[in-house]
């Protein structure tokens, strides 16, 4: 397999977004099939549906439960995070060397039957309940629903599928047959390129107004170009720029 064409900040460059169909209205290529109701609506992930951060538990669970012996080998992150705080590469080279370091080399079957467990125990305490109930809202309008995070397609689109949504985009990770490999095979799905991934969905769907979820200061680029575009639990500093931009500010819980 040949290596990605490396973008800005040190990781690879995707011309468009990597789409995991997962609901009834797609077929297995991610082509539309069926009806869809009146909006394209986008979620973010972590923070915005769940209550925390799901990578760094997604790996850590897997570490210890199947090799706390590499725990030592973590030391191996530092030089991404040094070159990280010295704006030399992105957060994505971190995310990688995270991967690489934690799980890199584990077998695709140990991964998924970890993966099967971590979903089902994420969503039975780790989520607003209002968010299920704005979700729930949008499936009872038949509305396009899509799952669009920085978290890796380690776990995103079993997410996405348990939840009902229709596509999921996410950053992907590279295997090697049957083992990770752990490098990132698209851009960090954050800020700017979620911005770019947002865009290139609703040119597919020019016909549906779109509205936008997200919790953080980075989610603004794309929450402004929706629609509608909804702040959920910002900090000061985000709120204050969300509502420069006319995007909405909510509280969930």
């Amino acid at each position: 397999m040949g290596q990605p064409t490396s973008g800005p900040g040190g990781h690879p460059a995707s011309p468009r977004p990597t789409l995991h169909p997962t609901g009834p209205n797609t077929t297995g290529d991610g082509e539309q099939c069926g009806a869809v109701g009146g909006a394209l609506v986008f979620f973010d992930l972590d923070e915005t549906i769940t209550r925390h951060d799901t990578l760094l538990p997604y790996i850590w669970g897997f570490l210890l439960r199947h090799t706390p012996w590499r725990i030592p080998l973590m030391l191996g992150v530092l030089p991404a995070v040094l070159q990280f705080l010295l704006r030399f590469v992105d957060e994505g080279v971190v995310k990688q060397s995270f991967i690489r370091c934690a799980i890199g080399g584990s077998r695709r079957t140990t991964i998924e039957a970890w993966t099967r467990r971590f979903v089902p125990r994420l969503l039975s305490n780790g989520v607003f309940a209002d968010a299920l109930k704005q979700l729930e809202q949008h499936k009872d309008s038949g509305d396009y629903l899509v799952l669009m995070s920085a978290s890796t397609d380690l776990y995103v689109p079993a997410i996405a599928r348990e939840l009902g949504f229709n596509e999921a985009i996410c950053t992907g990770v590279r295997w090697d047959g049957e083992k990770l490999n752990g490098s990132l095979t698209t851009p960090n799905r954050k800020g700017a390129e979620k911005a770019r991934c947002f865009t290139a969905l609703a040119e597919r769907h020019r016909d549906l107004t779109t509205v936008a979820y997200g919790n953080s200061f980075t989610d603004l680029p794309h929450l402004r170009l929706a629609g509608r575009g909804v702040l959920v639990n910002g900090s000061k500093k985000a709120r204050r720029a969300a509502e420069s931009f006319g995007v909405v500010c909510v509280d969930w819980n």
